[in-house]
């Protein structure tokens, strides 16, 4: 297959363009703007395939995306490219109207001018998978989880300019004919993600013997998805999903902040006796404005329809996971040599 992928010199993004560049059977166009999250480095791996390249664009200027689809002619477009951080989208939410929202609508412009020119068969067979979180669900109580079917109701803007991206690549299949499906992930864990998230962010400051910080109690929970098996999901939707449907992923595993938190504390232990109890280090701050109290993902429809699952367990990928950002502190030195030193962020109102 010959395919697009957006945003992939992020942490997922750069995890599907290996997963699909790593096989000479694919041709991949990596489109990325290369913000602050967007790391080379994250695609070293294959970047000098012949079967690889990178389109350095905004997937909000028309022209580009215009010209993208007219010279790779794809058979898909794998659309991951979004402003993604809750508490940067407290700080400064235009950035995440301009590229969750403006951007999307400028791909499914793009996408369907292209795909309106395809013969039959080719229109037949394209796709364009669009993924989102399930922040775009909101908060939920001590019990349920989101389905397929849960309505909108988000609380940030981040998760409020995913939902409408969601809301665009919906009318864009049922007005358009677009072979558009759409995926809700749950938090993302693994390897290459930006040091402003949770997991690498407690592990990095952990290695420094800094202050750990957790929002309010730390009694907030998610449901923790391994960034391969997110991978291996949208693969199999790629592959056997419906046009037109909405998929769930997640790693059935719910955790408050605080047991990850002392998790990673567990495991930093072992590598660092010398800096033991890491758990020592932890310290309640002010929480985040607005933060929603717990995420859980049903994921019995693509269980059941596609025959997905997860690999991982949260004990194998966090161990995988912390074991990387110890062997692989080039990788993220050079982040913190640069514009991000571990702040907090989105703490205004």
């Amino acid at each position: 297959m010959r395919i697009i992928v957006t945003g992939g010199l992020g942490f997922i993004g750069s995890a599907v363009v290996r997963h699909f560049a790593a096989s000479s059977a694919h041709q991949v166009l990596n489109i990325d703007k290369c913000t602050y999250a967007g790391n080379p480095a994250s695609v070293a791996t294959v970047a000098n395939n012949a079967n690889y390249e990178l389109l350095h664009a905004d997937i909000a200027d028309a022209a580009a995306m215009s010209a993208a689809f007219h010279d790779f002619k794809p058979d898909a477009i794998m659309h991951l490219a979004a402003e993604s951080h809750v508490d940067r989208s407290i700080d400064g939410p235009a950035d995440f109207i301009h590229t969750n929202m403006v951007g999307t609508f400028t791909l499914l412009q793009a996408a369907r001018d292209y795909w309106n020119n395809l013969p039959k068969t080719r229109q037949a067979d394209f796709r364009f998978v669009h993924v989102s979180t399930d922040e775009v669900f909101g908060s939920l109580g001590d019990t349920g989880s989101f389905s397929e079917s849960t309505p909108y109701n988000p609380n940030s803007p981040y998760s409020a300019s995913k939902a409408g991206s969601d809301h665009l690549a919906r009318a864009w299949h049922h007005t358009f004919g677009l072979p558009v499906i759409v995926t809700n992930c749950s938090n993302n864990y693994g390897p290459f993600q930006f040091p402003e998230k949770l997991i690498p962010l407690i592990t990095l400051k952990g290695i420094a013997g800094e202050a750990l910080p957790v929002y309010g109690q730390g009694t907030n929970i998610r449901d923790w998805l391994f960034v391969d098996d997110h991978v291996s999901a949208l693969a199999c939707i790629l592959d056997k999903g419906t046009p037109g449907e909405t998929y769930n992923i997640g790693g059935q595993c719910e955790l408050t902040n605080i047991d990850v938190v002392k998790a990673i504390c567990c495991i930093l232990d072992k590598h660092y006796p010398q800096q033991a109890p890491h758990d020592k280090l932890i310290e309640h701050v002010q929480d985040r404005p607005g933060h929603d109290f717990r995420y859980a993902m049903n994921t019995s429809k693509i269980r059941a329809q596609l025959g997905w699952e997860p690999a991982e367990n949260f004990a194998t990928g966090i161990e995988k996971t912390i074991n990387w950002y110890i062997n692989h502190t080039d990788w993220w030195q050079s982040i913190l040599d640069g514009s991000y030193r571990l702040e907090r962020l989105g703490s205004q109102r």
